[in-house]
């Protein structure tokens, strides 16, 4: 029996809505997109009521929403708007019977787990398939840096969202100790959120300038991605390659931590900066682990291509809760 559910993904910048038919714990189809600008909107409440006026149609009374924020307690708290949703609450604000809530990269997790291989595109390692069985990471960047991982043996699947985009930056030379430093000044405490997240090409920029001993105008990480894509301004490019290689390290290292046989590139930014991402020293960074160096390089590193697998995977994650299945 096929069943209609809300599917919404809501991120630092934007919430996304679509409606999700599924069946016999798979994803069936998934309608769609509407995105709203979270800035834009009180709370999920109000956002979820736009969506409502937009489809000019009842909603269906099960929602799969995944959140970019931790997902403990009662109450939760986006790490980059200023959302909350009250666990208890959600159901009557939006006239739910069924509700899931998850971490938004749990979800993209979820859509690895059901993905087809057509969806993936290889950055780096050898060009094989994702392991049928083993740990997958997964990484993405976007208004934040969101991680998860999964662990599958054929059709069994168990999805852990983490929070790997607030372990401690460790820098490779001596630009990225210049990186740090700055960051330093204004963090404290420097997570690699601060240097592999959209927003973080301005501080990466600010310090190539510097080093280079170069005056540069005040810029967004909005412009700064423009001049550096459609390369315009050589120090934008020189901090988007930047970016790239850190992400790599960045990648390389949660797949050592999570013993990971294959690791997976997620969010808008990677699927807007691939070209970029295959041109730079992502590859390389990502292999140079000392003693491990042999062993990273035989890891696949795939992009997922999907337009929104945070939408698909939230209603894959509630498709599997809702069949029973305990697997997640």
């Amino acid at each position: 029996m096929t069943e209609r559910i809300v599917a919404i993904d809501i991120g630092g910048t934007h919430a996304r809505f679509a409606i999700a038919a599924i069946a016999a714990g798979r994803v069936v189809s998934l309608g769609e997109a509407v995105t709203l600008r979270t800035a834009d909107h009180a709370g999920l409440e109000a956002a979820w009521q736009a969506y409502a006026r937009r489809l000019a149609e009842p909603l269906p009374r099960s929602a799969a929403i995944a959140v970019a924020a931790p997902t403990q307690g009662d109450i939760l708290r986006f790490t980059n708007n200023r959302w909350t949703i009250g666990r208890d609450r959600i159901g009557a604000e939006l006239g739910l019977d069924h509700c899931l809530l998850l971490n938004d990269f749990e979800a993209i997790g979820h859509a690895v787990g059901q993905a087809e291989e057509s969806w993936f595109e290889p950055l780096a390692g050898p060009d094989i398939p994702l392991p049928a069985r083993g740990t997958i990471s997964v990484i993405g960047p976007g208004t934040g840096l969101g991680a998860a991982y999964l662990w599958r043996d054929g059709d069994a699947c168990r999805v852990q969202e983490a929070q790997g985009g607030h372990i401690g930056f460790a820098p490779c030379d001596a630009v990225e100790d210049a990186i740090l430093a700055h960051l330093r000044q204004r963090y404290g405490r420097v997570s690699v959120e601060r240097v592999v997240a959209g927003p973080a090409i301005v501080g990466i920029y600010e310090v190539l300038a510097a080093l280079d001993g170069r005056a540069v105008p005040p810029l967004d990480d909005h412009a700064l991605w423009a001049r550096a894509l459609g390369a315009e301004d050589d120090l934008a490019v020189a901090a988007a390659d930047r970016f790239c290689a850190m992400l790599g390290s960045v990648a390389g290292d949660l797949a050592l931590a999570h013993g990971a046989g294959g690791v997976v590139v997620a969010g808008g930014l990677g699927l807007r900066i691939r070209d970029r991402l295959v041109r730079s020293d992502f590859s390389g960074r990502f292999a140079d682990k000392g003693r491990f160096a042999g062993i990273m390089a035989a890891i696949p590193v795939k992009l997922i291509t999907h337009p929104q697998p945070g939408l698909f995977g939230a209603a894959a994650a509630f498709a599997r809760r809702h069949a029973g299945d305990s697997r997640r």
